[in-house]
């Protein structure tokens, strides 16, 4: 927990206030609301709910995720007030820590973690939406935001490699595997654990890179209904979008996956290629089922939890990688970048297992089975350790592009 808001709070080392109080998007709070609702959801499970101790009841319906509308979430206290407020919330919870039932209270402990590695994402992505809004008036191409990103920019993985992501795909044999989790941290939509039986497919080794959906737009991809669903077809008229909210005209920018996908472009440039998206069950799969051992491992190179030489992801870069970059992160079928990077889209209605039951609240997930928001897999470059496994589920409407999203595609 200690090492987790490290991270959040490095997140505000260069944030003015300006930017701490500005919402870049409607569909998202500004980043300094998320850093309060953080403090306030931890105060919320474990001192209000489990031991009678309520702290700061003035900022109750600033923070709550249900109190004001997004739009009004701008009037907050001062970054110093905030981290103060996240402290002294802290400090009782780990009086609280030395003296608790941890057995009986685990499972809820690891949800705030990874509560609070979910909103850490938001506010890195966010705040990524207001340098990218700030930049795109005035240049066509990314900025390299730091020297760690820029040292992939001028040593990129090897050519051999590289001259592969066009056209390389892995055969997953049909037969059985393992869906979901039921370990400590598992989420509520995670659970609970089942066989699944898929027939043979064939999955990209790496998630689409901007070189080849280039291709896509030269084709002038985004003028042709051919591609697009009806629904896809009518939110393109609608948002009137020309290519990927995260795109660069730079090529030096080919081998890294595309981002800031809608659903509806990642279908529609599949259908151009003459393949689909993956359904869920089978990108799981192939991120974490060995066949030769006949069992799943919780990240696709197996048990080691995930460190800088596995994946994109924890902030580390900031930016995306090439899709080949990662090689210690392969899956026993081969499949590279199957966590961090992007975010994949999936063709699956986000929904609960079989068995699904709500935890710790009706709202975290059960709300969003409605058939309107797809499954996302995989993890970011600004995703937190502890919210990525290849069992985590992540759900968006169809429509949502500002999020750290990309895919790769599946045929029979």
């Amino acid at each position: 927990m200690h090492n987790c808001r490290a991270g959040t709070l490095a997140l505000f080392e260069t944030v003015d206030e300006t930017t701490f109080c500005h919402q870049a998007h409607a569909e998202f709070s500004p980043v300094g609301w998320h850093l309060g609702h953080i403090g306030y959801t931890e105060s919320l499970w474990l001192l209000e709910r489990q031991a009678g101790i309520k702290l700061f009841p003035e900022y109750r319906r600033l923070f709550v995720a249900d109190g004001l509308p997004k739009s009004q979430r701008g009037n907050l206290p001062p970054l110093a007030e905030i981290k103060e407020y996240l402290n002294t919330i802290r400090n009782n919870v780990f009086q609280r820590l030395e003296t608790l039932d941890l057995e009986q209270e685990e499972r809820l402990w690891r949800w705030l973690l990874q509560h609070e590695s979910q909103h850490s994402e938001t506010i890195a992505f966010v705040l990524q939406l207001q340098r990218w809004y700030a930049q795109a008036p005035v240049g066509a191409s990314w900025q390299l935001f730091n020297a760690r990103q820029a040292n992939f920019m001028v040593n990129p993985a090897p050519t051999e490699v590289a001259s592969d992501i066009n056209s390389d795909t892995i055969c997953i044999q049909a037969g059985e595997s393992i869906q979901g989790s039921d370990t400590i941290d598992a989420l509520d939509n995670e659970r609970s654990q089942h066989l699944v039986n898929l027939d043979t497919y064939f999955i990209d080794r790496y998630p689409v890179t901007c070189g080849q959906y280039r291709r896509f737009i030269e084709a002038r991809g985004y003028e042709n209904s051919t591609w697009w669903s009806q629904a896809g077809w009518r939110w393109l008229q609608t948002e009137g979008v020309t290519k990927p909210l995260y795109w660069s005209d730079d090529t030096r920018w080919d081998d890294r996956p595309v981002c800031g996908v809608s659903w509806y472009e990642a279908q529609a440039y599949a259908r151009f290629v003459g393949k689909r998206l993956p359904t869920e069950a089978e990108w799981e799969k192939a991120a974490c089922w060995d066949v030769g051992a006949k069992c799943r491992r919780t990240y696709p190179w197996g048990e080691d939890f995930p460190t800088e030489k596995h994946c994109n992801h924890d902030n580390a870069v900031s930016q995306t990688t090439p899709v080949n970059a990662y090689p210690a992160g392969q899956s026993a079928y081969g499949c590279y970048d199957m966590l961090g990077n992007v975010w994949e889209w999936t063709s699956t209605l986000f929904d609960g297992y079989q068995g699904f039951a709500s935890y710790p609240y009706p709202g975290y997930s059960q709300v969003y089975f409605d058939a309107q928001h797809y499954v996302l897999k995989g993890g970011s470059w600004a995703t937190r350790p502890w919210a990525l496994r290849s069992s985590f589920r992540n759900w968006y409407h169809p429509g949502v592009r500002q999020i750290l999203a990309g895919f790769r595609c599946v045929t029979l």
